[in-house]
Protein backbone atom coordinates (compact mmCIF):
# COMPACT_ATOMS: atom_id res chain seq x y z
CA UNK A 1 0.00 0.00 0.00
CA UNK A 2 1.27 3.68 -0.71
CA UNK A 3 0.60 7.35 0.61
CA UNK A 4 0.16 10.47 -1.30
CA UNK A 5 2.32 13.27 -0.62
CA UNK A 6 4.39 13.05 2.70
CA UNK A 7 6.32 14.67 5.02
CA UNK A 8 8.81 14.56 8.21
CA UNK A 9 7.75 16.76 11.19
CA UNK A 10 9.02 16.49 14.96
CA UNK A 11 6.63 15.30 17.52
CA UNK A 12 5.79 17.30 20.24
CA UNK A 13 3.07 15.81 22.96
CA UNK A 14 -0.47 14.14 22.40
CA UNK A 15 -3.24 16.59 23.60
CA UNK A 16 -5.69 13.16 23.24
CA UNK A 17 -5.74 10.35 21.57
CA UNK A 18 -6.90 11.70 18.35
CA UNK A 19 -4.36 14.69 17.66
CA UNK A 20 -0.82 15.52 18.15
CA UNK A 21 0.91 18.67 18.30
CA UNK A 22 4.17 18.40 15.52
CA UNK A 23 6.85 20.72 14.30
CA UNK A 24 6.47 20.94 10.83
CA UNK A 25 9.01 23.59 8.82
CA UNK A 26 9.20 25.64 12.11
CA UNK A 27 5.96 25.92 13.25
CA UNK A 28 3.56 24.05 15.32
CA UNK A 29 0.35 22.29 13.97
CA UNK A 30 -2.15 19.72 15.33
CA UNK A 31 -2.53 16.66 13.21
CA UNK A 32 -4.79 13.42 13.09
CA UNK A 33 -3.27 10.25 14.83
CA UNK A 34 -4.48 7.69 13.07
CA UNK A 35 -4.09 5.57 15.71
CA UNK A 36 -5.99 5.48 18.99
CA UNK A 37 -3.78 3.33 20.84
CA UNK A 38 -1.40 4.45 23.33
CA UNK A 39 1.96 4.25 21.29
CA UNK A 40 4.19 5.62 24.46
CA UNK A 41 7.03 3.90 23.62
CA UNK A 42 6.97 5.79 19.69
CA UNK A 43 5.61 8.98 20.45
CA UNK A 44 7.93 10.98 22.50
CA UNK A 45 9.23 14.84 22.42
CA UNK A 46 11.54 14.85 19.81
CA UNK A 47 11.02 11.87 17.58
CA UNK A 48 11.00 12.64 13.79
CA UNK A 49 7.52 11.97 12.36
CA UNK A 50 6.13 11.14 9.14
CA UNK A 51 2.83 12.82 8.04
CA UNK A 52 0.37 12.43 5.06
CA UNK A 53 -0.55 15.30 3.60
CA UNK A 54 -4.23 15.54 2.28
CA UNK A 55 -3.82 18.61 0.66
CA UNK A 56 -7.40 19.44 1.74
CA UNK A 57 -7.65 22.80 2.81
CA UNK A 58 -11.20 22.44 4.04
CA UNK A 59 -9.93 19.47 6.40
CA UNK A 60 -9.50 20.86 9.94
CA UNK A 61 -6.01 19.21 10.56
CA UNK A 62 -4.26 19.28 6.91
CA UNK A 63 -1.80 16.08 7.98
CA UNK A 64 -2.29 12.74 9.18
CA UNK A 65 0.65 11.21 11.34
CA UNK A 66 0.95 7.53 9.99
CA UNK A 67 4.75 6.66 11.04
CA UNK A 68 7.59 7.72 13.26
CA UNK A 69 11.22 6.78 13.71
CA UNK A 70 12.30 4.65 17.10
CA UNK A 71 16.05 4.60 17.43
CA UNK A 72 16.74 4.80 13.71
CA UNK A 73 13.58 1.89 12.84
CA UNK A 74 10.88 3.49 11.11
CA UNK A 75 7.41 2.24 12.80
CA UNK A 76 4.25 2.24 10.94
CA UNK A 77 1.64 3.40 13.21
CA UNK A 78 -1.27 3.82 10.84
CA UNK A 79 -4.16 1.49 12.48
CA UNK A 80 -5.79 1.11 8.70
CA UNK A 81 -2.91 0.06 6.92
CA UNK A 82 -2.08 -3.83 7.99
CA UNK A 83 -5.86 -4.58 6.51
CA UNK A 84 -4.84 -2.43 3.34
CA UNK A 85 -1.76 -4.33 2.97
CA UNK A 86 -2.47 -7.79 4.08
CA UNK A 87 -5.40 -7.29 1.12
CA UNK A 88 -2.74 -6.88 -1.21
CA UNK A 89 -0.95 -9.81 0.35
CA UNK A 90 -3.72 -12.20 0.25
CA UNK A 91 -3.62 -13.31 -3.49
CA UNK A 92 0.13 -13.10 -3.84
CA UNK A 93 0.79 -15.12 -0.42
CA UNK A 94 -0.36 -18.87 -1.50
CA UNK A 95 -2.27 -19.44 1.91
CA UNK A 96 -5.35 -19.62 0.93
CA UNK A 97 -4.93 -21.46 -2.59
CA UNK A 98 -5.03 -19.95 -5.96
CA UNK A 99 -6.98 -16.71 -6.78
CA UNK A 100 -9.29 -16.41 -3.39
CA UNK A 101 -12.40 -14.55 -3.03
CA UNK A 102 -11.83 -12.23 -0.59
CA UNK A 103 -14.87 -10.29 1.16
CA UNK A 104 -13.91 -7.57 3.50
CA UNK A 105 -15.98 -6.34 6.72
CA UNK A 106 -17.53 -9.55 6.61
CA UNK A 107 -20.01 -10.05 9.16
CA UNK A 108 -20.77 -13.01 11.10
CA UNK A 109 -22.94 -14.14 14.08
CA UNK A 110 -22.45 -11.05 16.84
CA UNK A 111 -18.91 -10.96 14.82
CA UNK A 112 -17.70 -8.48 11.94
CA UNK A 113 -14.28 -10.26 10.66
CA UNK A 114 -11.81 -8.15 8.83
CA UNK A 115 -11.86 -10.87 5.73
CA UNK A 116 -14.05 -13.73 4.65
CA UNK A 117 -12.19 -15.63 1.98
CA UNK A 118 -13.25 -18.29 -0.32
CA UNK A 119 -11.06 -20.92 -2.52
CA UNK A 120 -12.54 -23.51 -4.16
CA UNK A 121 -13.94 -25.60 -0.76
CA UNK A 122 -11.86 -23.57 1.72
CA UNK A 123 -14.08 -20.92 3.71
CA UNK A 124 -11.51 -18.90 6.26
CA UNK A 125 -12.40 -15.58 8.06
CA UNK A 126 -9.07 -13.66 8.86
CA UNK A 127 -9.22 -10.90 11.64
CA UNK A 128 -6.05 -8.75 11.67
CA UNK A 129 -4.23 -7.01 13.91
CA UNK A 130 -1.89 -4.29 13.40
CA UNK A 131 1.17 -4.79 15.60
CA UNK A 132 3.22 -1.20 16.73
CA UNK A 133 5.37 -2.41 19.96
CA UNK A 134 8.50 -3.70 20.20
CA UNK A 135 11.23 -4.28 22.67
CA UNK A 136 14.80 -5.34 22.01
CA UNK A 137 13.80 -7.03 18.81
CA UNK A 138 10.63 -8.64 20.40
CA UNK A 139 6.95 -7.06 18.90
CA UNK A 140 4.03 -7.76 21.44
CA UNK A 141 0.06 -6.73 20.88
CA UNK A 142 -2.13 -4.94 22.30
CA UNK A 143 -0.78 -2.14 23.56
CA UNK A 144 -3.85 -1.33 25.44
CA UNK A 145 -6.38 -3.55 27.21
CA UNK A 146 -8.67 -4.42 23.98
CA UNK A 147 -12.04 -6.57 24.55
CA UNK A 148 -12.97 -6.13 20.69
CA UNK A 149 -9.84 -7.76 20.68
CA UNK A 150 -10.74 -10.76 22.80
CA UNK A 151 -14.58 -10.88 21.04
CA UNK A 152 -12.47 -11.35 17.66
CA UNK A 153 -10.71 -14.05 19.17
CA UNK A 154 -13.93 -15.73 20.75
CA UNK A 155 -15.04 -16.07 17.32
CA UNK A 156 -12.83 -17.02 15.39
CA UNK A 157 -13.34 -20.13 17.81
CA UNK A 158 -16.32 -20.50 17.32
CA UNK A 159 -16.38 -20.48 13.28
CA UNK A 160 -14.02 -23.40 13.99
CA UNK A 161 -17.04 -25.66 15.35
CA UNK A 162 -19.10 -24.55 12.70
CA UNK A 163 -16.33 -26.03 9.70
CA UNK A 164 -14.55 -22.44 8.53
CA UNK A 165 -10.85 -22.22 8.92
CA UNK A 166 -10.08 -19.21 11.24
CA UNK A 167 -6.88 -17.27 11.64
CA UNK A 168 -5.06 -14.02 13.13
CA UNK A 169 -3.15 -11.50 11.18
CA UNK A 170 -0.91 -10.39 13.64
CA UNK A 171 0.59 -7.83 11.12
CA UNK A 172 4.17 -6.02 12.59
CA UNK A 173 4.42 -2.90 10.95
CA UNK A 174 8.35 -2.51 10.87
CA UNK A 175 11.22 -4.42 10.19
CA UNK A 176 13.78 -6.10 11.77
CA UNK A 177 11.95 -7.93 14.54
CA UNK A 178 12.69 -11.36 15.86
CA UNK A 179 10.23 -12.87 17.27
CA UNK A 180 6.28 -11.95 18.51
CA UNK A 181 4.75 -12.28 22.04
CA UNK A 182 1.47 -11.30 23.44
CA UNK A 183 1.79 -8.50 25.76
CA UNK A 184 0.81 -9.90 29.14
CA UNK A 185 1.90 -7.42 31.21
CA UNK A 186 -0.87 -5.08 29.29
CA UNK A 187 -3.52 -7.65 29.00
CA UNK A 188 -2.98 -10.67 29.92
CA UNK A 189 -6.74 -12.53 29.29
CA UNK A 190 -5.66 -11.65 25.43
CA UNK A 191 -2.55 -13.42 25.56
CA UNK A 192 -4.20 -16.44 27.41
CA UNK A 193 -6.89 -16.62 24.73
CA UNK A 194 -5.03 -16.36 21.31
CA UNK A 195 -3.14 -19.36 23.03
CA UNK A 196 -6.34 -21.26 23.54
CA UNK A 197 -7.99 -20.56 20.15
CA UNK A 198 -4.38 -21.86 18.77
CA UNK A 199 -4.53 -24.93 20.47
CA UNK A 200 -8.37 -25.32 19.02
CA UNK A 201 -7.37 -24.44 15.75
CA UNK A 202 -7.02 -20.98 15.21
CA UNK A 203 -4.03 -20.25 13.07
CA UNK A 204 -1.84 -17.50 14.55
CA UNK A 205 -0.12 -15.40 11.48
CA UNK A 206 2.92 -13.16 12.05
CA UNK A 207 4.34 -11.41 9.48
CA UNK A 208 6.40 -8.09 9.42
CA UNK A 209 6.49 -5.64 6.94
CA UNK A 210 8.86 -3.46 4.55
CA UNK A 211 8.31 -0.05 5.61
CA UNK A 212 8.91 3.00 4.19
CA UNK A 213 8.11 6.97 4.63
CA UNK A 214 5.08 6.21 2.10
CA UNK A 215 4.04 2.73 1.41
CA UNK A 216 4.15 -0.43 3.83
CA UNK A 217 3.89 -4.17 2.46
CA UNK A 218 3.87 -7.66 4.08
CA UNK A 219 7.16 -9.32 4.31
CA UNK A 220 8.44 -12.53 5.96
CA UNK A 221 6.72 -14.24 8.52
CA UNK A 222 8.18 -14.37 12.05
CA UNK A 223 7.99 -16.72 14.59
CA UNK A 224 5.66 -16.41 17.89
CA UNK A 225 5.95 -18.02 21.37
CA UNK A 226 3.86 -17.58 24.42
CA UNK A 227 5.48 -16.42 27.74
CA UNK A 228 3.32 -16.07 30.75
CA UNK A 229 4.15 -16.59 34.15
Amino acid sequence: MRYGKTARGVFVSRPNRFVARVEIDGSVETVHVKNTGRCREILVPGATVVLEDSENPDRKTRYDLIAAYKNGMLINIDSQAPNKAFSEFIPRSGLFGENPQVFPEHAHGDSRFDFYIESGERRIFVEVKGVTKEIDGVCMFPDAPTDRGMKHVRGLETTLSEGFEAYVALIVQMKGMNEFVPDYAIHEEFGRELEKAESMGVGVLVYDCLVTEDSMAVDSPLPHRYIHS
